[in-house]
């Protein structure tokens, strides 16, 4: 490994993942997630894997996402749909990027910008289902379809989608999602829009609920590897996690029974025991809310981390004796489970979190090395 601090990203995984998913799913477009660095797994990388696995388009978050992947020479279809309020669209339509719109203001936003250009923008509009977030209320949407038409047909811009988000509360609370979206796509219908490209599932619907995935699916978390559900593993949905965190022993310390560990002496050794060092913390994206509570990987077994997580650093427990561990040795924080080692889930069990939260907050510090690519 290069350096002690390491993420090894399997891009195979990535491809395959998209491929099952892109199978399960059987929609005639796939969209791979890969806002927030991918997840932490690294954009541009993923984002290759994930077309050559069979995804036709790339969803990002903001614009300044979506031109990243442009400047690498990336000129699959991209959608971003987060935006300031004073964005300037005008780099995302020469880009052709194609833009998530959620409001009138940016309906006009957009066709200045496209006008000033002498260019047609491409743009999904993006309802308001029950998420309470962005998007365009029911009470809006005559206005916003009404105005979205007449800049069509001046050719300011093109409706190619229409966009909404589940909450995954419940069964009920989707559903009631789900018709509020079939009535919003059959008013702008109505409205003489003509979108191709008709989206409501992320990765959990896309799954589950075949009546939400429409013309195209947006897979985020399950393109890395990772469970959306509780009820269900990583190898349970067919699915390799692509992302190994890995460190190394840094030293190796016999302690007398009794001994305080890290700050605040959360953990006393209740033996004569034997811990490692390993030089990833908080800092780097390792929960401070794991403390004592996590797991690692070391050699062939799984030892527990105790004491509490330090900015640049955390404590390993492993037992009365050393079972031949020793500094240099490679410490696997999670990665796939059948190898042995834990999974991102686990941590996340351990933090009180979620997969997504443990694999996105992976800080800069750590090296990201892709492989099989």
């Amino acid at each position: 490994m290069t350096g002690f601090r390491e993420a090894v990203i399997d891009l195979a995984a990535i491809r395959h993942n998209v491929a099952h998913l892109r199978a399960v799913a059987g929609t005639p477009h796939a969209m791979a997630v890969v806002k927030a660095n991918a997840y932490g797994h690294g954009a541009v990388p993923v984002a290759r894997a994930a077309l050559a696995g069979g995804a036709d388009w790339l969803g990002v978050a903001d614009i300044d996402e979506a031109l990243l992947l442009r400047d690498a020479g990336i000129d699959a279809p991209i959608l971003a749909w987060l935006h300031d309020p004073d964005a300037d669209f005008s780099a995302a339509i020469d880009d052709d990027v194609t833009l998530g719109l959620s409001s009138v203001r940016q309906l006009q936003q957009v066709a200045d910008a496209a006008a000033e250009l002498g260019q047609s923008a491409s743009v999904h509009l993006k309802l308001e289902t029950g998420l309470s977030r962005n998007g365009v209320h029911e009470n809006d949407w005559a206005e916003v379809f009404a105005l979205a038409a007449a800049l069509e047909r001046v050719g300011l811009l093109r409706v190619d989608g229409v966009m909404s988000h589940l909450a995954n509360a419940s069964a009920f609370d989707d559903q009631q999602a789900l018709e509020c979206f079939e009535r919003g796509v059959a008013a702008a219908r109505a409205a003489g829009l003509s979108p191709t490209l008709v989206h409501l599932a992320s990765s959990a619907a896309a799954l589950r609920l075949p009546a939400a995935r429409f013309t195209m699916v947006r897979l985020g978390i399950t393109i890395y590897g990772l469970s959306p559900f509780e009820d269900a593993t990583s190898a349970d949905l067919g699915l390799i996690p692509a992302m190994t965190l890995r460190g190394r022993v840094a030293l190796v310390r016999r302690v007398s029974a009794g001994a305080g560990v890290s700050y605040d002496y959360l953990w006393r050794a209740p033996q004569d025991s034997t811990l490692v060092l390993v030089p990833l913390g908080y800092a780097d994206g390792i929960p401070r809310q794991a403390s004592g509570a996590a797991l690692v990987h070391i050699h062939t077994d799984n030892y527990p981390l105790v004491g509490r997580v330090a900015m640049d650093q955390f404590v390993v427990n492993l037992g009365p004796e050393n079972p031949g561990v020793a500094v240099g040795d490679e410490v696997i924080l999670f990665g796939d489970p059948a190898t042995g080692a834990p999974s991102a889930t686990d941590w996340a069990d351990a933090a009180g979190t979620i997969n997504y939260e443990i694999v996105t907050r992976i800080g800069p510090r750590v090296t990201r090395r892709h492989i099989n690519d």
